[in-house]
């Protein structure tokens, strides 16, 4: 992941109603809520002055409840909905500008698109399926046809090609709508709750192969789940949206130390902390640590500002003395059995 941005949306929203313009102005003048502006223009708002960027090669979740909005947001990344408001821009291009022919190809050649239902044509073979998007840009069959093999066997399924989907498991044809995203070598992948129609075991096993491709292929990718240890698992940064509303952006452990508010605090509250929160979150100035209990003494164990709170608690069984955080070989903090078990008790729900 690097510094650039590939992915900046500005103040969009989507008000669903044919008084869209009118309900918008409301909103912004008189604060309508979002049942209010149900109530006097029989309108819905869908998305509600969200702005939100994303980097090259970051894996970014957008997460949120039923009816929170985070698929009807993603669906205005390639233009599938048109906004009521704001800006769209995608590797520097200006997607509402774009006219119908230019945004039917910036679509084909920037962005790749998994649903969560496969979407896969029953007439085609899984080796057709996947080159559907090459077909598309008119690349020759066998160019086509070598490219969609290559990215079958990137995700596993070379020896599938010529099977059809019916005859492919529900995680294996999930598979092959991603390889069909990937064969048109896509700037921008965006998956709208990919994994959530399979089975819990299903589920991880495609989690895994996603980071394991994501790892491989870097591709700049928005992700939408309603599940945040998903989001958690897979996610560089999650935003977590409720009533059309960005209502926290951040790291997982951003999100797991600091919530927003309760509502967040809530969506957090069962989530493990061991492999979320890092040392730098947990630590005491050094300075501080011997002030108030003098020299830290020889042995201690040192870690890396990014170790997990779960190596953290099993070097604090193994070892008496505090443990030592560095960054970039310099001794930055200290790490108590206290600081530990404070963190620790933090994230556990009282009854």
């Amino acid at each position: 992941m690097t510094n650039e941005t590939v992915v900046e949306i500005s103040n969009v929203w989507k008000i669903f109603g044919p008084r869209a313009k009118e309900a918008l102005e409301a909103v912004r003048s008189r604060g309508l809520s979002k049942a209010e502006v149900l109530s006097e223009f029989n309108a819905v708002v869908g998305v509600a002055d969200v702005s939100l960027s994303v980097k090259r090669g970051e894996i970014f979740c957008i997460m949120g409840l039923s009816g929170s909005g985070k698929s009807t947001l993603v669906r205005h990344f390639n233009r599938l909905l048109e906004p009521t408001a704001g800006k769209i821009e995608i590797e520097g291009t200006d997607v509402m500008a774009l006219g119908t022919r230019e945004l039917q190809t910036f679509r084909n050649q920037k962005i790749g698109m998994v649903f969560q239902n496969f979407a896969l044509m029953p007439h085609r073979s899984v080796l057709d399926n996947v080159a559907m998007p090459l077909e598309i840009r008119k690349v020759p069959k066998n160019e086509r046809m070598r490219q969609a093999a290559a990215i079958l066997d990137i995700v596993e399924l070379g020896a599938w090609g010529a099977k059809f989907a019916h005859e492919l498991s529900g995680g294996m044809q999930q598979r092959v709508g991603l390889a069909r995203a990937l064969a048109a070598n896509p700037d921008v992948l965006l998956m709208d709750e990919p994994f959530s129609a399979l089975d819990p075991l299903i589920r991880r096993q495609l989690q895994d192969e996603f980071i394991r491709l994501s790892k491989i292929l870097k591709k700049t990718t928005i992700f939408i789940t309603h599940d945040l240890d998903e989001a958690v698992r897979i996610g560089d940064r999650i935003a977590i949206m409720r009533d059309g509303k960005m209502v926290q952006m951040g790291t997982a452990e951003d999100i797991v130390m600091a919530p927003a508010d309760d509502y967040v605090a809530d969506f957090v509250a069962g989530i493990s902390r061991l492999k979320v929160v890092h040392a730098h979150a947990v630590m005491q100035p050094v300075a501080e640590y011997v002030s108030a209990h003098g020299p830290i003494g020889e042995g201690a164990p040192c870690v890396d500002a990014s170790e997990t709170l779960s190596t953290l608690i099993t070097l604090a069984i193994d070892h008496e003395t505090p443990i030592v955080v560095q960054t970039d070989g310099t001794d930055a903090g200290v790490i108590t059995r206290a600081d530990l078990l404070r963190t620790v008790i933090e994230g556990t729900e009282v009854s």
